[in-house]
């Protein structure tokens, strides 16, 4: 180690501090083009917020410290995550196609490197694929097709049209009352086994409907309801954006069969199809 030298008593001098591992950048994601634009107080925690550009290429980003977004706040964290989606929304609107990165995506700086050299670095290395990218995307958005019935009232409407249970209610009619709760549980199950019959019915004949207007569908999982509500589909659709009225107008005919309910969601960058930057 290099020593330095007052009154003739070596003094060891401090080890020397990276050059740029103070400084760092955090990625929104990068848009389709090589346009310098700033976001005024629009990034996480009212950051400045601005593009850095190689080839056809822009990465959105603002200057941070190289540490990570932590905080035990729950309220925190998620205004945070709300502020990197807003802006990756705000950029998508700017650059019509992006590629969005995952919420604390940092490039940091080093002893031999800035970030933005290692940014764009990395630009140069990843161009091709993320050019690939790009276009699998372009011209294209994310929408999110819920589709939910009412229990009771397909219940209802089975027991009042299907054969079988018009039969089943005839029969317990003329059955003395003992015999009321074994026809009550022949009931349940039929009713239970033509419910699982209906339900998947119902998500082929919707799926089929919806997917001429998609470029891809993800079938994600269904969520919990409360009451008798219940989640018959949970899609993320990739659509053509002049194709979005088309699909809206097709759902509006599936919400007017009796029972059903559906929930259409976005336009939002195609988060669900592609792996994040």
């Amino acid at each position: 180690m290099a020593s330095i030298y007052a009154d003739d008593n070596p003094v060891e001098a401090p080890p020397a501090r990276p050059k740029f591992a103070a400084e760092a950048l955090y990625l929104y994601c990068v848009g389709d083009g090589a346009v310098e634009v700033r976001f005024d107080n629009a990034g996480i925690e009212g950051n400045p917020v601005y593009t850095i550009s190689y080839k056809d290429l822009s990465a959105v980003v603002h200057k941070c410290p190289p540490e990570p977004y932590q905080s035990k706040d729950e309220d925190t964290v998620k205004g945070w995550v709300i502020a990197h989606q807003n802006m990756v929304n705000t950029a998508w609107e700017k650059f019509g196609t992006v590629l969005p990165s995952s919420f604390d995506t940092i490039i940091k700086g080093s002893e031999a490197a800035s970030s933005e050299e290692n940014l764009r670095k990395w630009l140069e290395e990843n161009y091709p694929k993320l050019r690939e990218r790009l276009e699998r995307v372009k011209g294209k958005a994310e929408v999110g097709v819920q589709i939910f019935w009412d229990r009771k009232a397909i219940v209802q409407n089975l027991i009042e049209t299907g054969e079988e249970f018009k039969r089943l209610n005839e029969e317990m009619r003329e059955k003395p009352p003992g015999m009321a709760y074994f026809y009550k549980q022949k009931m349940e199950r039929a009713l239970r086994s033509e419910l699982e019959a209906k339900a998947d019915e119902f998500f082929k004949e919707f799926y089929g409907r919806i997917k001429p207007y998609a470029d891809d569908i993800r079938i994600e999982k269904t969520k919990r309801m409360e009451g008798d509500k219940q989640m018959l589909l949970n899609l993320s659709v990739l659509i053509q954006k002049d194709k979005i009225k088309e699909l809206g107008e097709e759902l509006a005919k599936i919400r007017e069969i009796e029972g059903i309910e559906v929930r259409f969601t976005g336009p939002w960058p195609p988060y669900s199809f592609v792996a994040s930057v």
